[in-house]
């Protein structure tokens, strides 16, 4: 049975009760206001007045000519990397065309998406990699237009990294509107948004409440916030960097969850105390230590297969496994969003750099699903064929079956194409009975 030296303080029904209505009232506003509800929520949010939602060619360059070159380079190494990922993703997806019997042709059609809406957050960091991760996915999937909203600075702009970034991506239009009403003009358009078939992009509370709620208006990639870690763990981990992974994802939202899941209470007491002791000189501790008070979790399992079952029903955004041979336990852990084998293998890596998409399930989604992906932007979708030969194996199954299902117009409209039997006689039917 599992012990606990820490657990996370539980959120009330009337919070989040208040979350679904202040959501859904704007949600309603944009509907109904348009460009004039995003300007005024602007002026609400974020103390800014807006004229032109729209960015313009002249702001991307001038965003350009704002940035040092080792920030333009690293953009440009973060966007190979992730394009090269999803290059790699997409052509593991194929078409084809197979006759499965005499006179029967299947295929299979990868089509993309024709307009996506990628948010991207702004809050108290410029997060250039989740532009990236928004994007280019679904620029090599082939989306033809791709919507990019992302909420302006206190100086009515878009941090100049973030634009520069977005457009360097792909992005084909970009717009200075961000939180709930972005996700709103979305999903229902306004005079300068239009609508789009698909959002996608992580947010705080407020966007994925958004997104659940537009859920069916557009489809939506999945319900991403806020920022979650588990780090599973043996007597051999480093303290040190556990603390600090933890507080690496505690640090981005004071909703976000740090989670240890360890074998070793000499660990556990190690790691508690290490986030004490890092929580004092890391800048942004205001925010972490917030976030690991309300949220963070230390489990003890009596046994490994125990922390890989809870570890398992956790089904964190991020799993990182500091444990001795640690790939040994890849077929073992089924759960998660994307996962970190080895204490070498940062998950900061993969939310900047390294080329897999850091836009993953939360809220335990991970049990039925994976991230954000090449394939999020693709529809693969079915077509069928049939010859005479088909026809003659086909069809007699197919009428006995509809007339079981008392479907006669089914039964019909598979026999009228067998020779010499236009319209099914009751003989016909009676002997079909039978079968």
């Amino acid at each position: 049975m599992v012990e606990y030296l820490k657990q996370e303080k539980a959120t009330t029904t009337h919070e989040r009760d208040e979350l679904q209505n202040i959501v859904s009232n704007i949600i309603e506003t944009v509907k109904q206001d348009g460009d004039q509800a995003l300007r005024n929520y602007s002026k609400k949010f974020d103390q800014v007045e807006l004229t032109d939602l729209k960015v313009s060619a002249e702001e991307i360059e001038k965003a350009k000519q704002s940035l040092p070159l080792s920030i333009v380079e690293d953009i440009s190494f973060s966007i190979e990397r992730i394009k090269s990922f999803a290059e790699a993703q997409r052509s593991s997806l194929t078409e084809f065309e197979k006759e499965m019997i005499p006179g029967l042709h299947l295929g299979q059609k990868v089509i993309p998406i024709e307009s996506v809406g990628a948010y991207v957050p702004g809050g108290r960091y410029p997060l250039l990699s989740s532009a990236q991760m928004a994007i280019i996915p679904a620029k090599v999937a082939g989306v033809s237009n791709i919507r990019v909203c992302t909420p302006p600075t206190k100086g009515g702009k878009i941090h100049p990294a973030v634009l520069y970034a977005a457009h360097l991506s792909g992005a084909d239009e970009i717009f200075a509107v961000g939180g709930a009403q972005a996700i709103a003009a979305l999903a229902y358009g306004t005079e300068s948004i239009k609508a789009v078939h698909k959002i996608t992009g992580p947010g705080n509370r407020f966007v994925t409440e958004a997104k659940r709620q537009v859920n069916g208006v557009v489809g939506i990639d999945l319900l991403a916030g806020p920022s979650e870690v588990l780090v599973l763990a043996d007597e051999t981990a480093n303290p040190s960097y556990i603390a600090a992974d933890l507080l690496a994802q505690s640090e981005h939202d004071i909703h976000a969850q740090g989670i240890l899941v360890t074998t070793s209470w000499e660990t556990a007491s190690k790691v508690e105390k290490e986030i004490e002791k890092q929580l004092k000189t890391l800048v942004t501790a205001e925010v972490a230590r917030q976030s690991w008070e309300n949220r963070g979790q230390i489990i003890i399992a009596e046994n490994i297969e125990e922390a890989i079952a809870v570890t398992n029903d956790l089904a964190s955004e991020h799993l990182h496994v500091h444990m001795q041979d640690a790939p040994n336990y890849l077929d073992q852990l089924t759960n998660y969003g994307s996962l970190f084998l080895g204490e070498n293998s940062s998950v900061v890596y993969a939310d900047k750099v390294c080329g897999t998409n850091h836009i993953l399930p939360t809220n335990h989604a991970a049990k039925y699903t994976g991230g954000v992906w090449v394939g999020t932007f693709l529809k693969v979708v079915t077509y069928q064929r049939v010859e005479r030969a088909g026809v003659e194996a086909l069809a007699p199954h197919c009428v006995r079956q509809s007339y079981r299902e008392g479907l006669m117009g089914h039964l019909r409209s598979a026999n009228i194409r067998l020779e010499d039997q236009l319209e099914p006689k009751l003989d016909v039917l009676k002997k079909i009975e039978k079968f």
